[in-house]
């Protein structure tokens, strides 16, 4: 049978694209410190994942630094580019591939900033691999619990993004329940350090807080009804996990 997922990319690039494309290429360049790859080889390496699904993207970004990373997503806000960020692109469901500037993390951000035995905490940067993170917590007697099958590569950031669990999830919880916090950035590069609390020292992670309680209760019945009650799922966002922390929230 043939093999589909080897059919050929559609590119919709025309003669203009690729000149955008060749400027995009060359402005990136003179504002990073990382690689900026825009060739036909590059992105056609970028252009899947583990899922059968493919895309093109407009070029590839592998930032030396994550302030790198955020100059690259300040540039991407300016020319209203869409964007991308990749790990070790283990997704089994099309989400590291897209018609977008793909930021990849796991080359150079993959520093394990601090481990804290005592209070079982550690500090990670977004590529970080599992099996990397876990040989280096197995001395203090820990481990991170979500073991996916793609451990020798799977990032922690993506792990994030896909709220991974693995074999045995039932006993150790999926990586939501292993989150204390977050350092993100919004789309125009603005950093912000998500965790509890924050949206009372913070006005705009209020603000940002506000919106998504908003958007979750106006569509609280429908997911009390329709959300599947299963342990995992990679289907869009966990409104039920948010209703379920808005109530537990409010007195």
């Amino acid at each position: 049978m043939p093999d589909h997922r080897l059919a050929v990319i559609k590119d919709q690039s025309n003669a203009k694209a690729q000149c955008s494309s060749s400027d995009i290429a060359r402005e990136l360049s003179d504002r990073l410190q990382g690689e900026v790859r825009f060739s036909t080889h590059d992105r056609l390496l970028y252009a899947t994942d583990a899922s059968l699904y493919q895309a093109m993207p407009i070029g590839v970004v592998v930032p030396a630094s994550i302030d790198d990373a955020g100059e690259a997503i300040r540039y991407a806000a300016e020319k209203k580019l869409p964007l991308l960020p990749r790990g070790g692109g283990t997704s089994l469901a099309g989400q590291a591939v897209n018609a977008a500037l793909v930021i990849d993390f796991s080359t150079n951000c993959h520093a394990i900033l601090n481990i804290d035995a005592a209070r079982r905490e550690a500090q990670v940067e977004p590529g970080v691999v599992l099996d990397h993170f876990n040989r280096a917590l197995a001395p203090h007697g820990l481990m991170f619990g979500p073991d996916v099958a793609t451990s020798t590569h799977a990032n922690l950031g993506g792990m994030i993004g896909n709220n991974s669990a693995g074999a045995h999830s039932i006993l150790y919880g999926r990586t939501v329940e292993h989150v204390l916090g977050l350092d993100v950035m919004l789309a125009d590069g603005t950093r912000l350090t998500l965790e509890e609390g924050a949206s009372e020292r913070d006005e705009r992670i209020a603000t940002l807080t506000t919106q998504v309680v908003e958007v979750v209760m106006s569509l609280e019945t429908m997911i009390d009804q329709r959300f599947p009650k299963t342990l995992r799922r990679v289907n869009g966002y966990n409104l039920d996990l948010m209703l379920e922390q808005i109530r537990r929230s409010t007195p």
